[in-house]
């Protein structure tokens, strides 16, 4: 118990150096990028580093989301690859004809068909 607690914190004393290091190379290509871009193009001020680290976090709040949940979706399709290796030819014919069902119908209530706009 103790080594593992050891191995632990020596894998976190080696890679927190390393993570910090990766933050400031971004903040400092961020702001490097704006700072030659946006005035040009935008004609925006010019942004600090703390700033462009700033810009770094919000841009991966609005387009990346807060989770890493990209390994969760991997986690489900291997769960569904496995249940799907588990069922009989029967079951898989049976689970892709109700699929082909629901996708034809609608629920009846779904309510009414969205307008699509052109």
């Amino acid at each position: 118990m103790l080594k593992k607690r050891l191995r632990r914190g020596m894998k976190i004393a080696l890679l927190a150096p390393v993570g910090l290091a990766a933050v400031a190379l971004f903040g400092f290509i961020v702001m490097s990028l704006w700072n030659w871009l946006a005035p040009a193009v935008f004609d925006a001020g010019r942004v600090t580093f703390w700033q462009a680290l700033g810009l770094l976090i919000l841009s991966r709040i609005l387009v990346g989301g807060l989770g890493g949940g990209h390994g969760d979706d991997k986690h489900r399709r291997r769960g569904m690859m496995e249940q799907w290796e588990r069922m009989t030819p029967e079951e898989r014919e049976r689970f892709r004809r109700g699929l082909s069902e629901k996708s034809e119908h609608r629920a009846p209530d779904a309510g009414p068909e969205p307008a699509v706009n052109g």
